[in-house]
């Protein structure tokens, strides 16, 4: 089975800052994590896929065991969660951390942000992922009156990842309506590969 991590009780990025760790440290073999959070579960399957290794998952209670499996083709000299786009078209990260845009009138700055996540449809270059944090993930989650459109954006491939901290910390883990609940490792990874980063 291989080394047994225990990554229960750790707050974010800690579980994939660990997995990272188990996964450089071998060249091929098995390590398995336990996690006892759905959203610590899914972002350490996402970023160990992204490294190239395989996964499988098993459930008992509230816990989570991830196997992660590092094959000889394994992900050698592959650190970029986060690769960027090729061609001429820039990696553009849009960084959402209020459900506003702009400072001044809440109101005012409601129907900014909301023209500006649906003019998205129709602007070149389009972004290659949403960032949602703090307030900003108030905007996929349930009661929000954006979800169809941040939907429609996702259904043109644009990569919707909202803070899994910040909706613990609004007791929203269970109403995201759309994209992933993503990590800080995630999120900053993003953050620092993009070519652009644009905070509306």
């Amino acid at each position: 089975m291989g080394d047994l991590i225990d990554a229960r009780g750790k707050a974010c990025p800690q579980p994939v800052l660990m997995t990272k760790k188990a996964i450089e440290a071998m060249e091929t073999g098995t390590v398995t994590l336990v996690v006892d959070s759905a959203i610590s579960r899914d972002n350490v399957v996402r970023f160990a896929t992204s490294q190239g290794c395989e996964t499988a998952v098993k459930t008992k209670g509230e816990e989570f065991r991830i196997e992660v499996t590092k094959g000889k083709s394994g992900s050698e000299g592959n650190e970029n969660t986060f690769p960027a786009v090729s061609g001429e078209t820039p990696e553009i990260v849009v960084y959402v951390h209020s459900n506003t845009m702009g400072r001044g009138d809440d109101a005012l700055g409601g129907i900014l942000i909301k023209g500006f996540l649906k003019t998205l449809r129709d602007v070149d270059p389009k972004p290659a992922k949403l960032v949602f944090v703090n307030k900003g993930v108030f905007l996929t989650t349930e009661g929000s009156e954006l979800i169809e459109d941040i939907k429609e954006l996702e259904e043109m491939g644009i990569e919707v990842l909202s803070c899994g901290t910040c909706l613990d910390f609004f007791n929203m883990k269970e109403k995201l309506k759309v994209g992933l609940a993503s990590n800080m490792f995630d999120i900053t990874s993003a953050l620092m590969q993009a070519d652009k980063v644009v905070m509306p």
